[in-house]
């Protein structure tokens, strides 16, 4: 695991916590990371070395997750997270004295999310990298059956009380049994420092609701027969986009992945073998490679001076 630089950052709107890699950014420019439902940015600290020769990389806990407190107002749909991932990059943008659009990394939730900035905040986002995605789909998965059940009210704050007492190592296990085609990929390093930070969260009183109101805002856009659907709105995406699926993801059906071929107007898509919910984690190297090849090769680089 490496060793990210982690930062509190007091914003107008409120505090996020960061883990920030310097890079090269003078050549790929910025690149930002968003995690998935229960995720934290301890899901992107191996990929994000990975890219620092070309990027400079920067992950940060979604309100109410990780170490972030809750949001001021409330709001933990895909586009609630998606303005505090604006808030965030304009911050950084505003530091760093540097104002290019950055590319946009979501795994999972963190995908939906990433959909939900780059349409509402086209200026701000070069380029969408998609890994397994959570968008809706009209078939299931043994991993994911059981959500709705959780989404309901009073019923999963019950499930949630109940699935709290089991240990934070057990539960750690679960996860990654749950997002991994091979669990000793993950290393001791990492595993500890996931087992201390659901240690730590269960100190704070807003975690389930953090959770639950995540999942049901996630579920209300699955239902939505608006012109605000997401798949309505992957067709309004003009950047470039780039959408991994693991070929043995019990969290988001592989099948996906042609509709997302099928949806937004640039893609690339690519189905991994032997790869489960999140390939950022399971092979990042891949990803990386994968993420320079399909954006990074296509992206205008800076005029230089003779």
């Amino acid at each position: 695991m490496s060793h990210a630089l982690s930062e509190r950052w007091d914003l107008p709107t409120g505090e996020v916590y960061v883990r920030h890699v310097p890079g090269h950014s003078a050549s790929g420019g910025f690149a930002v990371f968003v995690h998935g439902l229960g995720g934290s940015s301890l899901n992107w600290v191996d990929l994000m070395p990975l890219l620092a020769s070309d990027v400079e990389c920067l992950a940060l806990d979604l309100p109410g997750f990780g170490a972030s407190p809750p949001p001021h107002d409330g709001d933990y749909s895909p586009a609630g997270h998606a303005r505090a991932v604006a808030r965030t990059v304009r911050h950084w943008q505003s530091v760093s004295g540097d104002d290019r659009p950055v590319h946009v990394f979501g795994n999972s939730m963190g995908g939906a999310v990433a959909l939900q900035l780059a349409v509402r905040e086209p200026g701000l986002v070069a380029s969408l990298t998609l890994i397994s995605p959570a968008l809706p789909t009209r078939r299931t998965r043994r991993g994911n059956a059981h959500l709705p059940v959780v989404a309901v009210p009073g019923l999963g704050e019950s499930l949630l009380r109940r699935y709290r007492q089991v240990s934070a190592e057990a539960r750690v296990a679960a996860t990654l049994d749950a997002c991994f085609v091979d669990v000793s990929s993950v290393s001791p390093a990492l595993r500890e420092a996931l087992t201390a930070e659901v240690i730590a969260r269960d100190a704070y009183p807003y975690v389930g609701d953090a959770f639950l109101s995540s999942l049901r805002g996630l579920l209300r856009g699955f239902a939505d027969p608006t012109p605000q659907r997401p798949w309505a709105l992957a067709r309004r995406i003009t950047r470039p986009v780039l959408a991994l699926y693991g070929e043995d993801d019990v969290l988001v059906h592989p099948s996906g992945a042609r509709r997302a071929a099928r949806e937004f107007p640039d893609a690339q898509v690519v189905l991994l073998s032997r790869t489960g919910h999140a390939a950022q984690m399971e092979h990042p190297e891949l990803v990386a490679d994968l993420w320079r090849r399909a954006i990074l090769d296509r992206a205008p680089r800076p005029v230089t001076s003779p």
